[in-house]
């Protein structure tokens, strides 16, 4: 749905967060896969406004930091010495307005225009750094009511079940405008007995705010400048003050401690998990199931309980993932499986397999109709179409082909303790059980390994490639190296019972052999 576009947002982000009892600005917490900050500038980058401005002050330099990095466009105000919303406000206004001006200036329209001529005009939104459920589409709905009804400011509110401690929203009884907004500790019984708060949230004619602001003092107990101030101010200068109560009173509630943060992580999950549900992806528990904000998901996908999708990971049409598994800006593609595993920055291709217990590291590629199964470890590592790494195995630092098998307990050896060393594996490899591949090498096309090999080497195309000594049995060693140990009285008493092997009679002998001939092919 189409909204109407705000002159600009201002993001209040300059509290200490002192509830929060962390090292971390408060805005910089971070639930769905984002901070709290964050989600506050993707809902007013949804409004699609003219200028966003941040207002800052505590940890600045960090919050700041933050803003450049994730949205370099939107700019910074800092608040003063001067304490409260009202100064917040006014230094965001302020910073808005110099904008304008230079940009007017920078364009060469200054000339005879006056300072009013070139200073921000229109509906500015007011929001705060720590209301992470407020999407855009509630501030969509908000500005649109605001500009229906030609409010001069407006408040979106909330009805709640314990009021307690909130600003109580007085009306019109007639008119429905906003008379005043008073807080708890200023309210009479009957004003307590209101359900309607404040949420914080606002919307004001620029012109009707700066006349405002221009007036509101500090002689209060706190020694600050309060915004609700603003609208008895505006009141009195003929504007209309208007509300707009939210559909869901949780979406407006912010975070002030770490109790807080994680309900409105829970609340904000839930609103994620449903929503792909209703697209088509099958959520086989979602109260387990965690989602960030910037995952995708295709219908079809399914997801299995203890499943954790974050940051920019994708999923394809058909894929599984889970249970009981974490991917991290992985790419999963359609009709793949990934059991029980661990993953970040990694791909993995349509029609692959990973898991039980795989651990898929940064630069993982598997390609299509691939394996990384049980108690694999892969790292930079680049596995090709329908190549297998079955089990107890690390990959690290490598390129595999197509077709190829890396046998059970199989290490690339990558590292000489100052250096990484990249080892190259052909197409329709067959490498044995327990091998040690020391890199920098290249295994040729078709080649095979014996079991137990250590490769140092490079190995032709079509060689095999084994470095193992023949077998010695050193008869009697335990008797006489393990004397009295319960190894040397087994042996003994296989001996008693069987006689070595050497001393069975010819036919015994020739059973023996015929049997382990007959095994030769199990596995």
């Amino acid at each position: 749905m189409s909204h109407a576009k705000p002159a600009a947002v201002m993001i209040l982000a300059a509290g200490a967060g002192t509830r929060m009892k962390s090292a971390t600005p408060k805005v910089l917490h971070e639930i769905s896969g984002r901070s709290l900050l964050q989600h506050a500038l993707v809902a007013a980058a949804a409004l699609e406004p003219g200028r966003t401005v941040v207002v800052v002050r505590h940890d600045r330099e960090r919050v700041a930091a933050h803003v450049a990095q994730i949205a370099p466009h939107v700019l910074l105000a800092d608040q003063d010495d001067v304490p409260g919303t009202g100064r917040a406000v006014f230094c965001g206004i302020s910073a808005l307005d110099a904008t304008a001006i230079a940009a007017q200036v920078a364009n060469g329209g200054a000339g005879n225009n006056s300072v009013l001529d070139t200073q921000i005009d229109g509906a500015i939104v007011v929001t705060s750094g720590d209301v992470p459920l407020v999407d855009g589409e509630l501030l969509g709905s908000f500005v649109d009511a605001h500009n229906t009804a030609g409010n001069a400011v407006s408040v979106l509110t909330a009805r709640v079940g314990d009021p307690t401690g909130y600003g109580r929203i007085v009306r019109d009884d007639s008119t429905g405008e906003v008379l005043a907004i008073v807080e708890h500790k200023d309210a009479n019984p009957a004003e307590r007995g209101i359900d309607e708060i404040n949420s914080g949230i606002y919307i004001f004619d620029a012109a009707a705010l700066r006349a405002s602001l221009a007036r509101v003092g500090t002689d209060n107990s706190q020694g600050e400048m309060y915004l609700t101030d603003v609208i008895a101010i505006a009141r009195e200068d003929g504007g209309r003050v208007g509300a707009m109560i939210a559909p869901d009173a949780s979406a407006v509630e912010g975070v002030n401690d770490r109790v807080h943060l994680a309900a409105a992580a829970s609340a904000l999950n839930r609103r994620i998990v449903e929503g792909w549900m209703r697209e088509g992806v099958t959520i086989q528990d979602p109260a387990t199931t965690w989602i960030d904000s910037d995952v995708a998901l295709s219908a079809d996908v399914t997801i299995l309980p203890g499943t954790q999708l974050k940051g920019a990971t994708t999923v394809a049409t058909g894929a599984v993932v889970g249970p009981d598994t974490t991917l991290t800006d992985v790419e999963v593609g359609a009709g793949a499986t990934v059991l029980r595993s661990h993953g970040s920055l990694a791909v993995i291709a349509a029609g692959a397999v990973v898991g039980p217990f795989s651990y898929l590291r940064p630069g993982t590629e598997l390609g299509v109709d691939g394996k990384i199964g049980a108690f694999v470890e892969t790292k930079n590592a680049k596995i090709g179409a329908g190549s297998k790494v079955p089990h107890l195995s690390y990959v690290g630092d490598a390129t595999v082909g197509e077709g190829t098998n890396i046998g059970a307990a199989t290490i690339f050896v990558n590292y000489d303790g100052v250096n990484k060393h990249h080892a190259h594996v052909g197409n329709h490899v067959r490498i044995g059980s327990d091998n040690t591949l020391i890199a920098p090498l290249t295994i040729g096309d078709g080649a095979y390994s014996g079991a137990g090999t250590t490769i140092r080497h490079d190995v032709p195309a079509g060689a095999l490639a084994i470095n193992s000594s023949p077998q010695q049995n050193i008869e009697g060693w335990v008797q006489r190296r393990r004397p009295g140990s319960s190894s040397a009285e087994a042996a003994a008493r296989a001996a008693e019972t069987d006689g070595p092997l050497d001393g069975l009679s010819s036919g015994a002998q020739e059973e023996r052999a015929s049997a382990a001939a007959d095994n030769k092919g199990e596995e």
